[in-house]
């Protein structure tokens, strides 16, 4: 199994700081999760149901109806591969690693591109194409008009393009979801999640954008009752309410800013409204100075890559800009 960001219990074991002690950037998932409020007791009392209000609220929110929610993205991520005929999949790594292994466990060969474009990608004429938009952990980030051109290039072939718009929802101008699996993008298989820019990681809510008949199958897949009472419930209420998604969106924005500047003398920085990476060949030193101080980041080994998250209030700034001073 793949290690990811929030294994703070192991990090607390490892480094022998009690985990009440950590300041945990190690996700990307906001501090400014959406505020949960009670919720009904039918939520918890009964079987979950499709038409409780939570698609509605998804289409409404993404732009689209050919939707499938799934029990997080993650989900996804490990059927859709068992729904392609094997071959060549072609991942611009590095990428959130699940996608590859997924894609292998399937049996699809995978061509990693590291650092590639999306025209190389396409220039590998595979018959299915991984990207993270942004993505993650490097930040780079697709404009909306190239990844609608590389789904065009990809169907014109009879090829796929799957789409993980994970930390898209503060950037939305850059979402192609409104058109996945439409008449104009068939071939367009796009991934969300309310884990991230929601700070809903715990509800496990996800969704799928595609074809009705890649969404029919992988509802088979998954199986009833995919997503539990309390998550749709949860998950429909933070989808439409539309003015915390706005104040959000700009205190995330603000914060990344921040952060990119606290960060400059470790490295280049690249960011997201969710979280910054800094490339440098310090980076297995740098992970271990900010764990030594209670400071949980994300490591790419072998990648010279470490993402920070944004910090959660002026106590945890000071701490993360203590930290690097005293690196400096």
């Amino acid at each position: 199994m793949l290690e990811h960001g929030g294994r703070l219990l192991a990090a607390s074991v490892r480094y022998g700081i009690p985990p009440s002690e950590w300041l945990d950037l190690s996700t990307g998932i906001s501090p400014r999760g959406w505020p949960v409020p009670p919720l009904p007791p039918a939520s918890w009392q009964r079987l979950p149901e499709d038409d409780d209000g939570l698609e509605a609220a998804a289409a409404s929110y993404y732009g689209s109806d050919g939707l499938l929610p799934v029990p997080g993205s993650q989900a996804a991520i490990q059927l859709l591969p068992g729904l392609f005929p094997t071959g060549t999949v072609a991942c611009l790594v590095p990428i959130y690693n699940e996608h590859p292994q997924a894609w292998a466990k399937a049996g699809h060969r995978v061509l990693s591109l590291a650092y590639s474009t999306l025209a190389q990608a396409l220039a590998a004429a595979t018959p299915v194409v991984v990207v993270c938009n942004p993505n993650n952990p490097t930040a780079e980030l697709h404009t909306r008009s190239a990844v609608l051109a590389a789904a065009d290039e990809l169907q014109r072939r009879g090829g796929w393009l799957v789409v993980d718009e994970a930390f898209a929802d503060s950037q939305p101008e850059n979402s192609v979801a409104d058109l996945a699996g439409s008449a104009q993008a068939p071939n367009l298989i796009v991934l969300r999640s309310l884990g991230k820019f929601f700070g809903l990681a715990g509800a496990r809510v996800g969704f799928v954008f595609a074809t009705a008949e890649i969404l029919a199958r992988l509802r088979e897949a998954i199986g009833p009752w995919a997503l539990a009472g309390p998550s749709r419930e949860v998950a429909k209420r933070a989808l439409a309410d539309h003015t915390w998604q706005a104040e959000t969106r700009d205190a995330l924005t603000a914060g990344s800013r921040r952060l990119q500047q606290v960060l400059a003398p470790l490295g280049q920085v690249a960011a997201t409204p969710l979280f910054a990476t800094v490339t440098t060949d310090r980076a297995h030193s740098l992970f271990k100075h900010f764990a030594e101080r209670g400071i949980l980041v994300r490591h790419y080994d072998p990648q010279p890559l470490l993402r920070f998250g944004l910090p959660a209030g002026d106590a945890h700034w000071q701490r993360l800009a203590a930290a690097i001073a005293e690196w400096r």
